[in-house]
């Protein structure tokens, strides 16, 4: 073999062996991107990090529609996940937190004109109250019937868990909205979402002994692994994402983890 050869096989191999890093360093880094969404309104405060716009929304419904995405309901990865199955390319989850009533007179509608899955996380004891602008339990019904959207739990009150020292207190929060939501809409509830995202051991021991199948945080940070499906991270959205190439950004499945290098 000529050295002229030699050198073109040598070369060949390093960019098989540099792309072949490469491809197992980017799959070691990815996140699937779960969305977090919470109001959907037309009226959004300056630096308001917990709402859209419903034209911001639907733009990016939109996008990820015309652009190919696979919207997937959020058991369903977690489904993926628990199998050590591999998540297929551009696929998304669509979450919401707090129950607004917006999400069903705005969000609601888009989601169907795209046929986009969803899960929204409610807080018990502030379903119905007009006051708050909450969901209400028909509404909740409605949208779950749809076969669209999937109810989860958001504990019974607001109070983050983390700043509940009672054990029983805890397990009514954890427990009882499981069974409230149960109960009212008829169907099981297999997801749960962390109030303000935190948690700790205790907490997540309580979520894994009522018996839901997942459960979301926002940021926990890099020191938690990607694939624990009870604490599963999210990508909060909110009208600082109306621009469509940030939003590109944040779905791509890697800004997850160019957010935890910067901590």
């Amino acid at each position: 073999m000529s050295g002229r050869n030699r050198l073109i096989i040598v070369f060949g191999a390093i960019i098989f062996i540099s792309g072949y890093l490469l491809v197992s360093f980017m799959q070691g880094i990815y996140i699937v991107p779960i969305l977090m969404y919470h109001s959907v309104t037309p009226e959004v405060e300056t630096g308001y990090r917990l709402a859209v716009t419903p034209k911001t929304f639907e733009r990016q419904m939109r996008f990820l529609k015309q652009n190919h995405y696979r919207i997937m309901p959020l058991e369903d990865i977690i489904s993926l996940i628990k199998e050590k199955k591999k998540i297929p390319a551009k696929t998304v989850a669509i979450t919401f937190d707090d129950g607004y009533e917006d999400n069903f007179t705005y969000a609601f509608p888009i989601l169907k004109r795209y046929q986009l899955p969803a899960t929204i996380f409610v807080i018990i004891q502030e379903i119905g109250r007009p006051q708050d602008d909450r969901l209400s339990w028909s509404q909740l019904k409605e949208m779950q019937d749809s076969g669209l959207i999937t109810i989860g739990s958001h504990t019974v009150g607001p109070e983050p868990l983390i700043n509940i020292k009672s054990e029983n207190e805890l397990r009514r929060q954890i427990f009882d909205s499981k069974k409230i939501l149960e109960d009212r809409l008829g169907r099981p509830v297999d997801l749960f979402s962390y109030p303000g995202g935190r948690f700790n051991q205790r907490i997540k021991d309580l979520v894994i002994a009522a018996e839901y199948k997942g459960a979301v945080a926002t940021t926990p940070g890099k020191k938690y692994p990607r694939d624990d499906i009870f604490i599963l991270k999210r990508l909060r959205i909110s009208e600082n994402n109306a621009n469509l190439f940030i939003f590109w950004v944040e779905v791509s499945g890697y800004y997850k983890f160019i957010l935890e290098l910067r901590k």
